[in-house]
């Protein structure tokens, strides 16, 4: 349990970081391109944590432990575009054995879709497919360490400043409470939770759906799908129009992921959920 004075220091920082506020690039840790580097980045990087609100605490248990992660840096050198046709990714991220699971859901969760979708306004069956289509409704949701990966990638010079704001709002989750760095495991770019956040995203639009006091999009089901439909809401979604191509909703679905045949393919895969 956080005291008061540490805890309101948190949501300060969170504040921050959520506004986009980062140390001055002139105090930033110094990138490199080999785990040679590491341990003296870790040095630099606490001293911009502190600056940036970040406790103590939460710099030792999290970020100080962190190892560099030589397959994290090969994951990130060898990814591939999606450039399968329409009805090959819907074959390999919403085939109909997840239409059959996907509807099988909805109606088990109906109540708790229900009150999302009445206070957020984005339709069930888009949560239920993005649930889907981002983790198999949450059985991979990744066990990398979140740290490990985003202290990696913010060390690494490739994309250095965009990982070290990741790596700065993971740590601000961590300290307003939401979740341990122990518990902050997920895929190998640090996304987190059963519809996979980046840190910066899980800072600003993580809600707290089952009413115990913590954002936890690991858990936490409930936690998971208000806090999906928070997101779509706050970029743009508009309560009751379509999400189908040419439809109003459809463009926030490029929010969500920028590649086009996924945008077709969850719009797709949520109108057969709705049928």
């Amino acid at each position: 349990m956080h005291s008061r004075p540490t805890f309101m220091k948190s949501i300060a920082a969170a504040a921050a970081l959520a506004l986009g506020l980062a140390a001055a690039p002139a105090l930033a840790a110094q990138c490199g391109n080999s785990a040679a580097g590491f341990d003296q980045w870790k040095q630099q990087m606490a001293q911009e944590a502190a600056r940036a609100g970040i406790s103590q605490r939460t710099i030792q248990s999290a970020l100080m432990p962190t190892h560099y992660s030589s397959r994290v840096i090969s994951l990130d050198r060898n990814q591939h575009s999606m450039n399968l046709s329409l009805d090959a990714f819907m074959a390999r991220r919403a085939p109909a054995s997840f239409v059959t699971k996907g509807k099988r859901i909805i109606a088990q969760n109906r109540r708790l879709l229900d009150s999302i979708e009445q206070r957020y306004g984005v339709q069930k069956e888009i949560l239920v497919a993005i649930w889907g289509m981002e983790t198999g409704f949450g059985a991979n949701s990744g066990n990398m360490p979140a740290f490990d990966s985003l202290a990696t990638l913010a060390y690494d010079c490739r994309r250095s400043d965009f990982f070290t704001e990741e790596l700065l709002a993971a740590l601000a989750v961590v300290d307003r409470g939401d979740m341990r760095a122990d518990q902050m495991r997920g895929a190998w770019a640090g996304e987190i939770g059963q519809t996979q956040f980046m840190a910066k995203n899980y800072l600003r639009f993580a809600v707290d759906g089952d009413g115990d006091g913590r954002r936890d999009l690991i858990h936490s089901k409930a936690d998971v799908l208000a806090s999906t439909a928070n997101y779509l809401r706050q970029h743009g979604w508009r309560p009751g129009a379509g999400y189908m191509p040419g439809e109003p909703n459809f463009s926030v679905l490029k929010d969500w992921n920028k590649a086009g045949v996924y945008q077709k393919a969850l719009a797709l895969f949520a109108s057969k959920l709705a049928h």
